[in-house]
């Protein structure tokens, strides 16, 4: 418990993400007001599952929003002007909150831009100075991100 909200870990296993949105979705709850998010890969996950990428038979209430920490948009050192990682993000019919550092090896910053005005109702905050960890900037972070998911009533 952190800024007076409940939260669970979620495990995610390393590889593709689109494989790993089921196991992700069996360790969500499915209640109203839920919010899901990740950081790097689980970030991906959590986009790609309320993007309705990767179905999930049997899940009867959407979420709330979703919130992805070091969004990773391409590898390091190869960014893709096509922003592929993100083609899924017109999708997403819920509030967004993209947390990342400017100096990110996988998301360069006009790319992730770029990405963000794909999202129908998304918010990127930018931490100057940071790559792909924003340990630095926890407290920041998690004041966002309770600040994010009370606007949304939960």
């Amino acid at each position: 418990m952190s800024r007076g909200l409940a939260a669970d870990a979620v495990a995610v296993t390393r590889g593709q993400a689109e494989r790993t949105v089921a196991r992700f979705a069996s360790q969500v709850p499915d209640e109203p007001g839920a919010v899901i998010g990740g950081h790097s890969l689980g970030g991906r996950v959590a986009t790609l599952l309320a993007a309705g990428a990767v179905p999930v038979p049997g899940r009867r209430y959407p979420f709330a929003g979703v919130v992805a920490l070091s969004y990773p948009l391409h590898r390091p050192g190869s960014p893709d002007p096509a922003l592929a990682r993100a083609d899924h993000f017109a999708s997403i019919g819920v509030p967004v909150l993209l947390l990342s550092g400017d100096a990110d090896p996988f998301a360069r910053l006009d790319l992730l831009r770029a990405a963000a005005g794909r999202l129908r109702d998304g918010r990127l905050v930018v931490y100057a100075g940071l790559g792909h960890g924003l340990a630095p900037v926890r407290g920041a972070a998690l004041d966002e991100i309770a600040a994010f998911v009370r606007s949304l009533g939960g």
